[in-house]
């Protein structure tokens, strides 16, 4: 079991990024060791602060959550082989399908999903690795 399930958030929203930011470190074992607004940010980030999970905004303030999940795919030792799961508004059957074969393991709606996430997180936290 893992001792701490560490957690990266690319997310542009203040407001929500300040709340999902505080919702997980109330979880138990669980720690947001980083998070960024943009693309650039996000894939220095990743590359430095080994993480478990990411969650990722699609749209950002530069770049895009397609353009993290692009670079996770393409060089996953790079990024300490981080798991990505996708947060957005852009909940499209499309969309959804480029980020899971871009390697997103789950995809969630902001607008209706958040306790999904959260759930996720808790359940991730809880597996062996």
């Amino acid at each position: 079991m893992v001792d701490e399930l560490r957690v990266f958030l690319i997310e542009d929203s203040e407001l929500l990024r300040a709340r999902l930011v505080e919702t997980l470190q109330e979880l138990e074992g669980v720690r947001v060791v980083g998070h960024a607004v943009d693309e650039s940010t996000a894939i220095a980030g990743l590359a430095d602060l080994p993480s478990d999970v990411a969650i990722v905004d699609l749209e950002l303030k530069s770049g895009s959550g397609i353009g993290v999940l692009h670079a996770l795919a393409r060089e996953p030792a790079r990024f300490h082989n981080t798991a990505a799961v996708v947060l957005t508004t852009h909940a499209h059957p499309a969309v959804r399908r480029t980020c899971t074969l871009l390697g997103a393991r789950a995809f969630f709606d902001k607008a209706m999903q958040m306790d999904e996430l959260i759930d996720y997180v808790t359940a991730a936290r809880s597996v062996d690795r």
